[in-house]
């Protein structure tokens, strides 16, 4: 069972290596070449909120006891944030089929929400490491992070010539956190109210 639960664990990582970064990028680039506004509008959101995913990953490296709590807070919140624009899900609906950039936008979209929940279930399968991450029941949230980690870390060495460790990780994950929240304190309060539900990507004109 345990031997499961750790490939259930490495699998839903490997899959959101697809779901959240590879087909964005694609669809991303796609609706450019199309110039679909919905969509890349869509997706220039999508990139904003998914920071806090990116952050949470320096925070597992850095093994901070609450980051699986952050990992599964940004996999909500883009879930949410693929789903939330009145304007964008309007426009999606009046394309049939046959259009496959918006088919493979509504495909992408399902995806990773069924992959946020399973993500959730499998958080709450050990949900005692949302508050203490470092202990031996933990680890197995902790591996899939290593190969970041790794990259990071080359990345760090090759432009800065310094090495790149686990406390440096903790510390520039906590710091981008506080500049993420304070980010989305300030949408929430100034232009959530003034937008509601609406992306504004007409406000050029329609597609």
């Amino acid at each position: 069972m345990n031997v499961f639960n750790q490939l259930s664990i490495w699998l839903s990582f490997q899959l959101s290596i697809i779901f959240l970064i590879g087909i964005p990028v694609t669809l991303f680039f796609w609706s450019i070449i199309k110039r679909n506004k919905a969509v890349n509008k869509l997706l220039s959101i999508y990139w904003k909120i998914s920071l806090l995913f990116f952050i949470s990953l320096l925070l597992l490296i850095g093994k901070y006891n609450y980051a699986l709590v952050i990992t599964n807070i940004s996999t909500l919140l883009m879930t949410i944030s693929v789903w939330f624009w009145n304007d964008i899900n309007d426009e999606l609906k009046e394309y049939d089929f046959s259009y496959s950039l918006a088919t493979t936008t509504k495909v992408w979209r399902w995806s990773i929400t069924f992959l946020s929940l399973h993500f959730l279930t499998q958080s709450l399968l050990k949900y005692s490491c949302f508050s203490f991450l470092n202990s031996a029941a933990c680890e197995v949230w902790l591996q899939p992070s290593s190969n970041f980690y790794i990259i990071i870390k080359s990345f760090f060495n090759f432009f800065f010539g310094a090495n790149f460790t686990q406390p440096i990780a903790k510390f520039l994950g906590l710091f981008s956190l506080l500049i993420y929240t304070l980010g989305l304190i300030q949408w929430s309060i100034i232009k959530l109210p003034k937008s509601g539900r609406n992306s504004c990507f007409s406000e050029n004109g329609r597609n």
